[in-house]
Parts: C-alpha cells; sequence; structure tokens
C-alpha cells in the first residue's frame, strides 16, 4: 500500500491529517534519513498494520538496510522502555525512581545510525507513548548534538499524524463492523 492508496482510505472528515501527512513527507527542517527514520518509527508504534505497510513501502527505500534496522529498533526499544520509564515517573513511591531498571538496552549505545537521528526516532515513539521521562531525556540528548527545535518539533508532528490516522483508520474498521453486526 502507497502513502497515496492510506490517504484515499481516510474519510473527508480528516482531510487535515490527509494534507498534514502530504506537508511532513517533504518536511524541510529533517534529513532525508530522520524524516524517513521517524515515519517508520512512528508507524510502528501506531500498531496499525496497514499505516505501517503504507509508511514503510514509502519511507523503507529511502533508508540504508542498517538506518532501517536502526528506526525499527527505536520503535521496539521504546515500546518497552516507555512502559517502564512512565511506570517509574507516575509511581508515587521514589524507591523505583532509584532501582536499577535491569532491562537490556544495548541498542541505545549503538543504535548504527547517527546517534542524533536514533535519538530523534526515540522521542516520535515515547510522543505516541506518552512517556514524558523518555522525552525529556531523549530532546536533551538531541539538543545536545546540535538538533534544532524545529526538527524535533519536526517529528513529534510525524508521530502525531501517524499516530492520527492508524487511529481513525482503526476507529473506522470498528465502526464498519459495528454496522454489519447490526
Amino acid at each position: 500500500m502507497s502513502l497515496e492508496a492510506l490517504k484515499a482510505r481516510l474519510s473527508d472528515y480528516a482531510k487535515d491529517l490527509k494534507l498534514n501527512l502530504s506537508s511532513l513527507a517533504a518536511e524541510p527542517s529533517l534529513t532525508q534519513q530522520q524524516r524517513a527514520g521517524a515515519f517508520v518509527a512512528s508507524a510502528l508504534a501506531s500498531r496499525n498494520a496497514d499505516v505501517t505497510a503504507a509508511v514503510i513501502g514509502e519511507f523503507g527505500a529511502q533508508l540504508s538496510p542498517e538506518a532501517l534496522t536502526a528506526a525499527k529498533a527505536a520503535a521496539s526499544i521504546m515500546a518497552m522502555n516507555n512502559i517502564y520509564y512512565r511506570f517509574t515517573h507516575l509511581v508515587a513511591a521514589a524507591d523505583y525512581k532509584t532501582m536499577p531498571a535491569k532491562l537490556r538496552m544495548n541498542v541505545l549505545a549503538k543504535p548504527g545510525v547517527e546517534k542524533a537521528d536514533f535519538e530523534l526516532w526515540s522521542i516520535a515513539v515515547s510522543a505516541i507513548n506518552g512517556c514524558g521521562m523518555c522525552l525529556d531525556s531523549h530532546e536533551r540528548v538531541v539538543r545536545e548534538h546540535g538538533v534544532s527545535s524545529e526538527a524535533v518539533q519536526a517529528v513529534v508532528r510525524i508521530a502525531a499524524v501517524v499516530h492520527a490516522i492508524a487511529a481513525t483508520l482503526d476507529g473506522e474498521a470498528a465502526a464498519a463492523e459495528q454496522a454489519i453486526a447490526a
């Protein structure tokens, strides 16, 4: 499935999502690798098979095999970390914040791409998963690597639109199933 086919599946009420998807696909504040990786990581985090297939079909070819693997790794590791660190942040008991996570996170040290790019993709996934602690941590790292606030914002905009498209398609599918059942 292509991005055009994905946009065609969106109802008229989601016109803004279609327009945003088109403009973000050519977002100038990001390098091609940053942009494509943000789309891939966000699509995987959206947990929608059609969105993931369309995004990887469109943006996977814009990434080297190593960068595509790294974008997938960002989605994977942050799916775990966002749950764990959101827990430590939200629970009232302070002792969890000082306990070692005891979770393997080797890919964070050697992601296979530029550290700033991997961290940007981690921000996209963390935005979708709602982990403020991870957002703060990864945003600090990208800023230390000289990434602009405009680039960080662009990655979060990509995450927001990709996730909204996945949610919209999931909602439409549920409504269609309900209509059939009725």
